[in-house]
């Protein structure tokens, strides 16, 4: 039974693996200047990574989900990272890799710093985004993964800079302060009390800057690329913070509630 299964998956990535290397083929011609019309080409490349992810969310996993969300994370990667395409038709793709992932391993702590970034800024969908982290953290606890915590704190800024919603908001900050305060190290400290303070704002006044400040700089902290630190750099100093750099790296910000 174990051999006719893991033929099975075996052969599900042979195909998928085939889709997958067409992909490569395609970029590869593309970045070379050999298709005369590259916003066609690359549609229909956008299109076949559809397809591609359509058919891993179909597939029986056998008892490998951890395989498929890891291959799912690490083919997010290289798509995330294709500037050249990107620039040209966008992210639209990338909330179907998380759905593969958090459906299939929804502990994955690593993919939820990307989830955000790529699927709330660059794809637009801040309310999808939202919703993978939900399915997901009903499978998470204090501890579970370690910095499960966290998860609710991307969900909290979320909800209140791209949804506007900051009573979910000052729920999912609380959750966060919860959590992390179950755990005894220096970082988790350090999130109970800015996800405390950050609640905190939200419930004496719905609309605070300090409250947005201190969002923009979880944005700042979790980027992935410059364009996105320089948005939250901005969005920080056009509320009137001022990001502080420590000769040990350490990043803070500096304000003043009026």
């Amino acid at each position: 039974m174990l051999k006719g299964n893991l033929y099975i998956l075996f052969s599900c990535f042979l195909l998928i693996s085939t889709a997958s290397i067409q992909l490569s083929e395609l970029k590869r011609l593309t970045q070379r200047g050999d298709i005369v019309s590259r916003q066609e080409e690359l549609k229909l490349q956008n299109t076949a990574q559809s397809l591609q992810l359509s058919l891993l969310k179909k597939v029986p996993d056998f008892g490998f989900s951890n395989l498929f969300a890891n291959w799912s994370y690490l083919d997010f990667l290289q798509y995330f990272g294709d500037d050249i395409v990107r620039d040209i038709i966008g992210y639209e793709v990338s909330p179907d890799f998380f759905e593969i992932i958090t459906g299939r391993d929804p502990r994955f702590f690593e993919a939820y710093i990307y989830l955000t970034n790529s699927v709330s800024i660059y794809a637009a969908q801040p309310q999808k985004s939202v919703d993978l982290m939900s399915q997901g953290l009903q499978f998470m606890a204090p501890g579970l993964p370690q910095q499960s915590y966290i998860v609710w704190r991307y969900k909290g800024t979320d909800e209140m800079l791209f949804l506007g919603n900051n009573t979910a908001a000052e729920n999912s900050y609380r959750m966060s302060a919860a959590w992390a305060s179950q755990l005894d190290t220096p970082e988790a400290d350090m999130i109970a009390e800015r996800s405390a303070q950050t609640a905190d704002f939200l419930a004496e006044d719905p609309n605070s800057r300090g409250a947005q400040i201190n969002a923009w700089l979880e944005v700042y902290l979790r980027a992935v690329d410059d364009t996105i630190r320089s948005l939250a750099r901005s969005n920080i100093e056009a509320l009137g913070g001022t990001l502080l750099f420590s000769q040990r790296g350490q990043v803070s910000v500096r304000y003043r509630l009026e």
